[in-house]
C-alpha cells in the first residue's frame, strides 16, 4: 500500500460545495488503497481578508499576533475537511501544525523547518485513518509560540511531510491544470506543461510563478520527492516536476514567461564610490532579515565620486529596510533613498538557454518593438528577468511569451481563484 500526501490551495477548498468534491476525491484515493494525508491551505482569499483586517485594527500589527490570527484560516479548512469525509464513511482526523509535528525556528511570518516528527500522522495512517493537517504553520519548541512559514507555506508543510513519511508523490492541487508556461490570467493562450525540472521550476518560483513557491520546490529536490502539480476540478492529468530527464534535452530553449509584482526597487543616492560602502549598505539591510533579489550599481548623476546602488526586496521588506538604512545613513555615507513599489518583474527561463545563442538579443528585441523600456536586468545560467514599470508587466508578459512562440492553440483553463 503506497502512501499519497496531497495539497489543497484556498480556491480548491473555497466553499462548502468545492470542500466536498475535495472530499470525494480523497476518499477515491482512499478507495484505490492508498494512505493519504492531506494538506490544506485555508478557504478562498482567507489570509488575504485577514491581513487586510489586522492592518484596519493596527497600523503595525504584532508579529506574533498574526501568527495566531492567520493560523485560524487553516484550522478551519482541516476541520471543516474532515467533516465531509467522514459524512462518506471514512475516518478522518484533523491535525494543526504542532500536533502534525512541524518543529520551525521563531521566526514569526517566515518560520523555517527545523525538524518533522509527525507521530500522531502515522498513528492515524496505521489505524486507518486520513489524516488532514494544517498548512502554513508549526510551532517552536523554545518560546512555545505558534508560527506560520510564509507564503507559500502549505505547500513546503506537504513536500516536507512526503519527504518524511516517504510518500510515493506529493499531489498539489490547484485551480489551474499544471504548471503553465505563462500565468494563464494573464496569459489566455498559455500552454500546459507535461514536465518540468527541479531547476526549471526554482527558477519560475522564484521568478513569480505562484503555482508553487520556492521553498516547496527546494525542499522537493533536497529529499527526492516527485511533485505532479493538478486541478482539483478534473481528473486530467497534471504537470510532474522532478530531475532532468534526457529524453528533455532538446525541448524548446524557453520553458516559461514569469511574471511579480510583488518587490518593490530601493535606491541608495550618492554612495561613496571607495571599497567596502556596498557591503556596508547590504550588511545593513541583512540585518533586518530582508531578501534581497537583483542588484545594479551606476555611476551617480548627483556628484563625481559616488555612485547610485538600486536593489529589489519584497515589499514586505520594504519598510524595514528603508528604516535601517536612514539610521545607519551618516554612517554609510550616502545621500539620500528612492523607494519605488510601481515595479514588475518579468523572466524568462529554460535549460535550453545554456546551449542557445540569442535569447537575450529576441528578449529584448520584442520588448524594444513594443515600446517597453527596462530598468534593470539580471541573469543566472538558465534564466533572464528584467524589471519594468507593474503597470506594463501583463502586456510585456503577453508579448514576450508570444515572440518565444510558447502560444497554444486554444485558451487555457482557469477554474477558480482570484491569483491574488
Amino acid at each position: 500500500m503506497s502512501l499519497v500526501v496531497q495539497k489543497y490551495g484556498g480556491s480548491s477548498v473555497g466553499d462548502a460545495e468545492s470542500m466536498k468534491r475535495v472530499a470525494r476525491r480523497i476518499v477515491r484515493a482512499k478507495e484505490a488503497g492508498h494512505d493519504v494525508v492531506v494538506t490544506v491551505s485555508a478557504m478562498g482569499d482567507t489570509t488575504d481578508e485577514l491581513i487586510d483586517l489586522a492592518h484596519q485594527v493596527s497600523e503595525s500589527p504584532h508579529s506574533r499576533e498574526m501568527d495566531m490570527l492567520l493560523t485560524t484560516g487553516e484550522r478551519i479548512s482541516m476541520s471543516l475537511l474532515a467533516m465531509a469525509i467522514r459524512d462518506l464513511g471514512f475516518d478522518a482526523r484533523s491535525f494543526t501544525g504542532s500536533q502534525a509535528g512541524m518543529m520551525t525556528n521563531a521566526e514569526h511570518g517566515r518560520a523555517r523547518i527545523v525538524d518533522v516528527t509527525p507521530t500522531r500522522v502515522r498513528q492515524a495512517l496505521d489505524e486507518g485513518a486520513i489524516a488532514i493537517v494544517a498548512g502554513f504553520q508549526g510551532f517552536n519548541t523554545d518560546s512555545k509560540d505558534i508560527t506560520t512559514l510564509g507564503r507559500g507555506g502549505s505547500d513546503t508543510t506537504a513536500v516536507a511531510l512526503a519527504a518524511v513519511l516517504g510518500a510515493e508523490v506529493c499531489e498539489i492541487y490547484t485551480d489551474v491544470d499544471g504548471v503553465y508556461s505563462a500565468d494563464p490570467r494573464i496569459v489566455p493562450r498559455a500552454q500546459k506543461l507535461d514536465y518540468v525540472s527541479y531547476e526549471e521550476m526554482l527558477e519560475l518560483a522564484a521568478s513569480g510563478a505562484k503555482v508553487l513557491y520556492i521553498r516547496a520546490v527546494e525542499f522537493a529536490r533536497r529529499h527526492g520527492v516527485p511533485l505532479h502539480v493538478r486541478s482539483s476540478f478534473s481528473d486530467d492529468e497534471g504537470t510532474w516536476i522532478g530531475t532532468a530527464r534526457e529524453e528533455d534535452m532538446e525541448e524548446p530553449i524557453i520553458t516559461g514567461v514569469a511574471s511579480d509584482v510583488s518587490e518593490a526597487k530601493i535606491t541608495v543616492v550618492g554612495v561613496p564610490d571607495v571599497p567596502g560602502k556596498a557591503a556596508d549598505i547590504f550588511t545593513i539591510v541583512a540585518g533586518v532579515g530582508a531578501n534581497i533579489d537583483m542588484i545594479v550599481q551606476n555611476i551617480s548623476l548627483q556628484q563625481s565620486g559616488t555612485t547610485d546602488i538600486s536593489f529589489t526586496l519584497p515589499k514586505t521588506d520594504g519598510d524595514r529596510a528603508m528604516a535601517a538604512l536612514r539610521d545607519k545613513q551618516d554612517e554609510a555615507g550616502f545621500d539620500s533613498l528612492i523607494y519605488d513599489e510601481g515595479i514588475g518583474k518579468l523572466s524568462v527561463v529554460g535549460a535550453g538557454m545554456r546551449t542557445n545563442a540569442g535569447v537575450s538579443a529576441q528578449l529584448f528585441r520584442a520588448l524594444s518593438d513594443a515600446g517597453i523600456n527596462i530598468e534593470m536586468i539580471s541573469t543566472s545560467e538558465i534564466r533572464i528577468s528584467v524589471v519594468m514599470r507593474a503597470d506594463i508587466l501583463p502586456e510585456a508578459v503577453r508579448v514576450v511569451h508570444e515572440a518565444f512562440g510558447l502560444d497554444a492553440d486554444s485558451e487555457a483553463t482557469v477554474h477558480a481563484g482570484t491569483g491574488r
